[in-house]
Formats: C-alpha cells, sequence, structure tokens
C-alpha cells in the first residue's frame, strides 16, 4: 500500500459563504485563505450544506448521507454505532485521528474511542509558555440586557477583552494550539503513520464577541449592503417572522446592525488567524506536501439579513446554506488553484478523502468526489443542490425543545425554540432544490417557495405564484423528486442467507 496522505479537517461553525476576500467581499480578511485560494487549492464559490443546523449537517458530510437517508434532521440525533463515519473509516484504515474541537457528531454517552485515537482537552497547562493560562468566563450573560429589551436575544457582545493575555483565551484556541502541538511532534516522529486533525471549531458561532487585534480589523465602511427584513412577510417562511417577532430588534438602527455584523467579521478573521497557524506548523513539520487540507463550515448564519440573528432549521436562504469550502490536495495529485464556481455539496467532502486516501469505504455514499474539479479536468459538477429540515407534526420527539420553552424565556435560542415547539406550520419539513439560476423550497404544512436567483439574488421575491414561471416550478419539482428517489435509502454491501 502507497503511504497514504495526512489529512486536516479544518471545519468552523456557522461561517457564511460570502465572508471571504477571494469571493470578492472587500470587508472579509481573510489572507491565509485568499492566499491558498490563489496558489495551492480551489475554494468552491457555490458550496451548499445539507442542513442549516449543526448535528444533522455534521451527520450528512461525515457519512456522504442527505439527512432524510437516516432520519438526522434535530440536533440530539446523533450518528449512531451501526451508521458509518469518515473519523471511524479513517481510524479503521490505519490513520491516527487527532479530534480537538466540538463534538455535535456522535453520541457523548459512548464516548470516541471508535472514532478518534485522541479526543484533545486543554487542561489550561499545556499552553503556560503561550501566556494561556486561564480560561475566561463567557461574558454574555452579563451584555445581553435585559428581559424584554432589544438586545436580550441578539447575542451580540462585541469587543473581548482578553485582559493582557495574547488572545481572549476560549476553548478553540486551545484546540488550534493543541493540534498545532500535535503537527510539530508528527514531524518529529517521522513514522509512516498517516495523521488525521479534526478540528471542528465554535467560531463564527455566535455569540458575536471577538477580541483585538480582529475586533478592529474589519472597517465597517466596506461591508455589503444587508438583506432588509420584509415589510410583509407573505410568501416567507412563518418560522422567520415568528423569530423577528420575538427576538425584538425592529428598532435597530442600521449603524447597531453593522457593529454586530463586523463583529462577526472579525470572528471569520481570528479563524483565518488560527488556520494560518497550522498550515505554519503542517510547513515547519515538513507534512505540508503530503496533506490535504479541507476548510468548510457546516452552515451559514443569518448575521442581521432579513432582521435576524444567529439561524433557523427549516429554512434555506443563501445565507445559510452556502458555506465557504476550500480544498488544498496532496502535493501528489493535480490542482488548477483558483475560485470554482461549479455547484458542489459537503456530502461531497467524504467522497474526496476516500478518493484522495484511496480508501473503499465499503457503504452507499451520495458525495461525489471532487478532484476532477480540483485538477481542472472538467468545470461542472451538479445541476442542483439539495437542503432539508423541520419535522412532521406527529414527531413530538423532533421537535426541539421537547419540553414547553415557555419555562425557559432565559435561554438565548428561546425564539427559535418557542417556533420549533409549535403545534402550527412554522417547524414544517421543508426541502430545497437550488441551481444556478433558481431556488424552489417545498414546505409541507405552509405555501412553497420559489426565487430567481438571477434577478432576486437577497431571495426576497417569492414568485411561486407567478404563472411566468410555471415551466421551472415544474423542473424543479421534477428534479426534487428524481433527487429523492435516487437517495431515499441505502442498502448494505454484505448481504444475507435466505436458507
Amino acid at each position: 500500500m502507497k503511504k497514504r496522505p495526512h489529512i486536516v479537517i479544518f471545519n468552523p461553525d456557522q461561517w457564511r459563504g460570502d465572508v471571504l476576500g477571494h469571493m470578492g467581499n472587500p470587508a472579509a480578511v481573510t489572507p491565509n485563505l485568499d492566499k491558498l485560494a490563489a496558489t495551492e487549492a480551489v475554494s468552491f464559490s457555490r458550496a451548499f450544506c445539507q442542513n442549516p443546523v449543526c448535528t444533522p449537517s455534521r451527520c450528512s458530510f461525515m457519512t456522504g448521507w442527505y439527512p432524510h437517508v437516516r432520519g438526522h434532521r434535530t440536533m440530539t440525533h446523533m450518528l449512531r454505532a451501526s451508521e458509518p463515519c469518515l473519523l471511524k473509516i479513517l481510524k479503521d484504515s490505519g490513520y491516527f485521528v487527532w479530534w480537538g474541537g466540538k463534538n455535535d457528531l456522535v453520541p457523548a454517552q459512548h464516548g470516541y474511542k471508535a472514532y478518534c485515537d485522541v479526543k484533545y482537552e486543554d487542561t489550561g497547562q499545556d499552553h503556560a509558555r503561550w501566556g494561556y493560562t486561564r480560561r475566561h468566563d463567557w461574558p454574555w450573560d452579563q451584555t445581553r440586557g435585559q428581559p424584554g429589551s432589544d438586545t436580550y436575544y441578539s447575542f451580540y457582545v462585541g469587543k473581548l477583552d482578553h485582559r493582557g493575555e495574547k488572545v481572549f483565551l476560549d476553548q478553540d484556541w486551545a484546540w488550534v494550539l493543541g493540534a498545532v502541538d500535535q503537527i510539530r511532534r508528527w514531524g518529529e516522529s517521522s513514522g509512516d503513520q498517516p495523521l488525521c486533525i479534526n478540528l471542528p471549531l465554535g467560531f463564527p458561532h455566535p455569540p458575536y464577541q471577538v477580541e483585538d487585534p480582529y475586533y478592529s480589523m474589519i472597517d465597517r465602511g466596506k461591508l455589503p449592503p444587508r438583506i432588509p427584513a420584509p415589510s410583509d412577510w407573505t410568501g416567507k417562511p412563518s418560522i422567520n417572522k415568528g423569530i423577528h417577532r420575538l427576538q425584538n430588534m425592529q428598532g435597530w438602527t442600521e449603524d447597531r446592525w453593522t457593529e454586530l455584523r463586523a463583529t462577526y467579521y472579525g470572528m471569520c478573521a481570528r479563524v483565518d488567524a488560527q488556520l494560518g497557524l497550522i498550515v505554519d506548523a503542517l510547513r515547519q513539520a515538513g507534512m505540508w506536501d503530503d496533506t490535504a487540507l479541507f476548510v468548510f463550515a457546516d452552515h451559514g448564519d443569518f448575521t442581521g439579513d432579513y432582521g435576524l440573528v444567529e439561524k433557523t432549521q427549516n429554512t434555506f436562504e443563501d445565507c445559510l446554506t452556502r458555506v465557504p469550502f476550500l480544498i488544498k490536495p496532496p502535493a501528489a495529485k493535480a490542482c488548477r488553484p483558483g475560485v470554482s464556481d461549479a455547484l458542489v455539496e459537503l456530502v461531497d467532502f467524504s467522497a474526496t478523502v476516500y478518493d484522495v486516501t484511496g480508501i473503499d469505504p465499503g457503504y452507499t455514499s451520495f458525495g461525489r468526489s471532487l478532484l476532477p474539479l480540483i485538477a481542472g479536468e472538467t468545470r461542472e459538477h451538479r445541476d442542483a443542490v439539495f437542503c432539508e429540515g423541520g419535522r412532521l407534526q406527529n414527531e413530538p420527539h423532533c421537535r426541539e425543545p421537547d419540553k414547553d420553552p415557555d419555562q425557559r424565556r432565559e435561554h438565548a435560542y428561546y425564539p427559535r425554540m418557542k417556533m420549533q415547539y409549535s403545534d402550527g406550520p412554522e417547524h414544517t419539513k421543508a426541502t430545497m432544490c437550488r441551481t444556478r439560476d433558481f431556488k424552489y423550497v417545498r414546505r409541507l404544512y405552509e405555501s412553497d417557495e420559489l426565487y430567481d436567483l438571477t434577478k432576486d439574488p437577497g431571495e426576497e421575491k417569492n414568485v411561486i405564484d407567478n404563472p411566468a414561471y410555471a415551466r421551472v416550478l415544474g423542473e424543479l419539482k421534477q428534479r426534487m423528486l428524481t433527487f429523492y428517489q435516487e437517495s431515499c435509502d441505502v442498502v448494505p454491501f454484505d448481504q444475507d442467507n435466505r436458507w
């Protein structure tokens, strides 16, 4: 067997696909990603997740299965032992798997032994030489304001005080620096065993907060225009209308929104800087040429678009479903660096890992390797991408939460929890089919959505009832039916005896 490449999975949480300098956003400060896209990697400008919240998305991209294949539609139904997982397959195939970061993937009650060799938790002592001697308490509870105020559900904090230390020490910094140490030790060991670094970070997930220098890096005057809240919510998802009402931010001035958005951009700048530390460590350890680097987010964030913050579980605006996705293959693989505008999905991530490592996963995956796109052998990949979420009305176990959220009004997620708990149409099961030019959303218990993305990139006008789009609507409905028929189940590769 030929030596397999090292794998680095750099996976920030809730990063919008448009907050990247090399995608033409003048306010984004992402020099490390920009340099990679210009020199050694391919960045996909039309990459989409398969569910707009953490756990279902992670279950999807770690299996290559769409959420409907095994019912991964909630935050509390994770990958079971009988289901495939990229990390487990890499470990079983001889990789040393180091996992430093959040979970949101496998049931914590069973532990992580099957999925990694090390589940890294920094004690606060490992990085004393860096000046990281203690962890600060999150300041969210001290800054959110009083119940009923227009900041109580805003997730906004702003500038963090790192109190004389090099950075605001939190789990992300501990995980990143732990990964740097692991890479250095691996480079010194000069062994043949391939290494997998899995870094599912917490940033830029709200609360919207970041320390200097990242907070001050963002030029507020260069922020792209914000998509405003609808003056009339007719034709829009009822869950968004309800969350908009409960978040109570209608009175925010544009200056206040600008500060919230700039703070989020600063969080993305910090994550980019942390990626730079990983890249530098790989170069210094002599491992860079032998490493396949995958950088992508699980989903995006409203960040003020439509007058909302955070995300929803069953709506599919581009700010939630379009994500950064960049791949640097090992030097032995062909690569034509730059930005690709091909339609790709996060299910393609695990398929690409299997292709670059030569591993046969031994099960049906709906992902497609991106290596031909990376090599420049083709420019097209998919004709449509899909995202899905929500629940049936007779699925109380999928409510999130499963108890009346009115008992927890102090919870930061109360507006979304309230809508998801409702017996009305708000948490309806829904599916997105998006092509280059159109987006169709089928909603089980309320009006469907159709957007002409060439004329309306902000998805502000639902044209589902416009007869001029009847042909397009029919084609997208047929495409969604084909999607479900092609991916509705998986048949095990092993066969049973009938007698």
